[in-house]
Order: structure tokens, then C-alpha cells, then sequence
């Protein structure tokens, strides 16, 4: 860590490197500021990697009447999807009709309507779906349409009693690169990011906040918490500050399994129970099912997918493809905790999912980071660093809206396209090796290919199209020091690497990787 003493301070410390902490300390380097950032793990390592791998506006949240959050949301989704259409696509989601599902009746929807009986007639949908396709004012993205599920190919998989559906948009994501993307680009500019790095105390002395790290002391002119779900820690145990706030861990689980069905559309379910399921293409060759909401109590870092929301995923999905999914057919499951700001909603469901900042100016400014999604993580930075201008007045304009993240540097719609020159310029790659680079690295995947002009230029092979000159890249710009930084957040190639694989890759990073 570079030498940060009281004389020469950071203008601004962040605490936790998942995509809140990494979107803020990029947009505030990109203003002029000097920033350091400190992840206790690897980036993404918690709830940031555990989403249900989407840029959406929360259609769900239309029932809860969070029409701000659903208006800034639906706007950001096609803000981010220019600034990264190598991570994040357009995807459609059909959402069959099925007159015995419902929603809960405890919403401010459900309370307006008690005569509906928590039913959701397709007419309410409808006007749902219109209010989607209007309130961010889409440019990108087409609009909903009804399907007729005894014609159209999403039918197939689906029960032969289900006829209607509506198809609407949305984009998919990929959680985890955005996070190391956002770091790269604040180190880029100037920032420090340094990961498995925890910060033990911090207190103020004076104008300044005095951190203390496992690889040192910091001085800093204000601190953010953006710790996660760890944030509540953070602000009794580490910084010792008093606080009314709370936040309420909301653990969300997600299956995968082998592909569904055939076609690249997600499937948006609605429950019996009133909650709602997505079942959404996953790495070619597999489906991705979630997301539950239980309340949580206990360590975020040891929180997993439970045998009882394994099976009670299983048993959603089931009610609507033809074929059952069961428990057996799972191949990886995940688990995230939400750190959701505490409402003193009356259930996990129900509790919000917008962001709330909180800024204490008890001395040197100190701002707590709670709730968000992933969608507007990039408006959350902008709110945050709004609240701390005024102890910054050197500070810039917001600058992120228009500036692609590495590798993004493309049109939305060349995604295709940039597939196509990879594969030209190194015709070595298969389809999917070439698909699968674009997807992570965009046109980065040209620096790290150079001048190879075959598989074995690019070093060792270790399965899966994992090469070791992938590795170094990873290693050296995106700070991947273990197996499953590289396996499960850098990539998803966990899922296709065999034992052999991954005990060969985990002996080389501990020759090359710091330790």
C-alpha cells in the first residue's frame, strides 16, 4: 500500500469492493479525487457475484409502488448496456398467464385492489408492462408483446395448458466483470484498489479519518462505507460510531442446471405464493433459476443455497415447464446476502430494494452505504458523491453516463460482429472460445491474444479454453490471486473445468499470483 500519513492523505477511503465501492471509487478518481479502496476479500467475492445476473427495472417492484427506483432503474439499463455491451445484452422474458397465480395481497397494489383477491388478471399485467415500457423511456429495447404459447417456440417446454404470455425486455449481465471492470478503470485513473485487505479499526483523529488495514495505517478526508452486507459491522465493530440505521440481510439463492430449453429467451414465472421466479439462458449450455428473499442472521460469508430453496426452486419452475426439474439436476448452486436497508417491511419480499445513503458529518465525513441493486449502482455513486461535494469543491462534474468500461468500446448492437473478427484474426479459436472471450473481455481480448497464432502460443492449457496467458491477464490487470477468483467471478468456467483442471490451476497461481 503506498504511504498514506497525515500529512498526505486520500481525499476519499472506501471500504468493500463489490459494486458499490468500486462504482464510487471510480466515478471519484474520475472527478479529481484521490481514492483508495480496501476489499477484505476478492472483488465481487459476496453479494456483487450472486445476483440473478441482470440489468433490470424490477418489474415487481411496480406492486410495491417503487415507481422512482423502477423509472431510474429502466433508464440506467440502457446507459449501462452502451457502456458495456461485451457484459450486458438484451434479452426478452416471456411471463406466461396463469389465472391461479397471485400476488401478495400485503402490497400497496393488493391493499387498492382487496377485491382481486391477490389475483393477477392479465389486464393488470398488461398495464404493468405498459407502465415498464414507458416510464424509463426506451430507445434500445422493444417493447412488450402477447405471444400465443400454441404457436410461438416459447410454448414448447411450457405446460400445454399455459396459451397466453406477454414478452417484454430486459437486459442480462455479467455481475462479477462488471465489478472488476469498475476497478480497473478506477485503478486506471489513478485510484488504489487493493484486495484481501481488511480494514481492523478506523477512527477520527481531528479533520481526517485514521484506518487501520492488514497492510497498514491510511489517513483519509472521508470515508465511505460500502462494505455490503457487512455494512452494519463495519459501522458498530470497526468504526465504533453511533447509528440508528439498520439493515436487514435478506439472503437470495439461485440454482443451475442443464439447459431447459432451446431458445435464448428468459422465462419470467409468477408464484402461488405471490413471489416471482426467473428461469434465464446461462452460459450456453445451462439454465439459471431464482431468486428466493428469506431473512437472514448469521455470517455473510458462510451463507449457501439451502436443500429446502434447492426444492422449493425446483418445485416453482416445475409448475410451469412440461418437464419436472428436480433437485438431482442441479450443477451449481449460489447464494448472496442483500444487504437491504430496514424499512420494517413485513417481510423479506416486501422490503425495499432502492439504495438510502447516509451521510455523518460528526467530524470527518463518513457516508453509509446501504441497500441498492445492481441496476443502479451507477446512479448510487453519483448520489454518493453529490452528498460529499461540498467537502470537496475541487471536485468534477459526474462524467460516467458516457464512458465506456474497458473492453465496451463497441456498438450495442456489433456484439456479433466483434465475434466474428476475433474469430478472423485468430481463427485458432472455436466459436464458442471466441464467443466466450468478447463476452469477458470485449476488444481487451486482443492485448492478451497479441500475436498468438495458435492454441499453444497462448502457453498452458488447463481445459475449458483457459489458457495460461488468460491467467496472467487475469493476475496482473484484474487482481485474481486463487482457483475460484479466475473459476467463478473472472469466468464462469467452474462450471466446465474438470478436478484435474482446477488442482493445475490452483498450483500455478501460487507460483505467479501475490500472495
Amino acid at each position: 500500500m503506498p504511504d498514506i500519513t497525515r500529512e498526505s492523505p486520500v481525499d476519499l477511503f472506501v471500504i468493500g469492493g463489490g459494486v458499490n465501492g468500486c462504482g464510487i471509487a471510480r466515478d471519484a478518481v474520475g472527478r479529481g479525487l484521490s481514492v483508495l479502496l480496501c476489499e477484505q476479500a476478492d472483488l465481487a467475492q459476496a453479494t456483487s457475484s450472486a445476483s440473478t445476473k441482470l440489468f433490470h427495472g424490477g418489474l415487481r417492484y411496480l406492486e410495491y409502488l417503487e415507481i422512482r427506483l423502477v423509472r431510474e432503474a429502466l433508464h440506467e439499463r440502457e446507459v449501462l448496456l452502451r457502456a458495456m455491451p461485451h457484459i450486458s445484452r438484451p434479452m426478452r422474458f416471456v411471463l406466461p398467464i396463469d389465472p391461479k397465480m397471485r400476488f401478495p395481497t400485503d402490497t400497496p397494489v393488493g391493499r387498492m385492489l382487496p377485491w382481486l383477491h391477490g389475483r393477477r388478471p392479465a389486464a393488470l399485467i398488461r398495464a404493468g408492462l405498459f407502465l415498464y415500457d414507458h416510464l424509463g423511456g426506451s430507445k434500445l429495447l422493444p417493447g412488450t408483446a402477447s405471444l400465443d404459447l400454441g404457436r410461438d417456440p416459447a410454448g414448447a417446454p411450457l405446460r400445454k395448458d399455459l396459451r397466453r404470455a406477454y414478452e417484454y425486455s430486459d437486459c442480462r449481465v455479467d455481475d462479477a466483470r462488471l465489478v472488476v471492470l469498475n476497478a480497473r478503470d478506477a485503478a486506471a485513473r489513478g485510484a488504489t484498489i487493493r484486495t484481501r485487505t481488511r480494514v481492523t479499526e478506523a477512527h477520527r483523529e481531528g479533520d481526517l479519518w485514521r484506518i487501520e488495514t492488514g497492510a497498514g495505517t491510511a489517513y483519509a478526508r472521508a470515508l465511505v462505507n460500502a462494505a455490503g452486507p457487512w455494512v452494519g459491522a463495519v459501522i458498530h465493530d470497526t468504526i465504533h460510531v453511533p447509528s440508528t440505521e439498520g439493515v436487514r440481510l435478506v439472503r437470495g439463492s439461485h440454482i443451475v442446471v442443464p439447459r431447459l430449453y432451446d431458445h435464448d429467451r428468459a422465462y419470467f414465472f409468477q408464484g402461488a405464493d405471490g413471489r416471482i421466479c426467473f428461469a434465464i439462458p446461462y452460459e450456453d449450455d445451462f439454465t439459471l433459476i431464482g431468486t428466493t428473499d428469506a431473512d437472514y442472521r448469521g455470517d455473510p460469508a458462510e451463507v449457501c443455497c439451502t436443500a429446502d430453496e434447492t426444492r422449493y426452486l425446483c418445485d416453482f419452475v416445475s409448475g410451469y415447464f412440461a418437464r419436472s426439474v428436480r433437485p438431482e439436476d442441479v450443477v451449481w448452486s449460489y447464494s448472496g446476502v442483500r444487504p437491504l436497508y430496514d424499512d420494517g417491511a413485513s417481510s423479506a419480499t416486501a422490503a425495499t430494494r432502492d439504495y438510502v445513503l447516509r451521510l455523518d458529518e460528526r467530524g470527518a465525513p463518513l457516508l453509509n452505504v446501504f441497500g441498492g441493486k445492481i441496476t443502479t449502482y451507477r446512479r448510487l455513486a453519483e448520489s454518493a458523491l453529490h452528498l460529499l461535494s461540498a467537502r470537496f469543491p475541487q471536485m468534477g462534474a459526474p462524467w460516467t453516463a458516457g464512458v465506456t468500461l474497458p473492453g465496451g468500446d463497441f456498438a450495442v448492437d456489433a456484439f456479433e460482429a466483434e465475434i466474428a473478427a476475433l474469430s478472423r484474426d485468430y481463427p485458432f479459436l472455436t466459436p464458442l472460445w471466441a464467443r466466450r472471450l468478447i463476452r469477458l473481455y470485449g476488444t481487451e481480448a486482443r492485448i492478451w491474444l497479441g500475436t498468438a497464432r495458435s492454441a499453444s502460443d497462448l502457453g498452458r492449457d488447463f481445459g475449458a479454453t483457459l489458457t495460461e496467458a488468460e491467467v496472467r491477464w487475469q493476475v496482473e490487470n484484474e487482481w485474481a490471486c486463487r482457483a475460484d477468483d479466475v473459476l467463478w467471478r473472472r469466468s464462469k468456467l467452474g462450471l466446465r473445468m474438470t478436478a484435474e483442471g482446477q488442482a493445475a490451476l490452483e498450483t500455478f497461481l501460487t507460483e505467479i499470483a501475490p500472495s
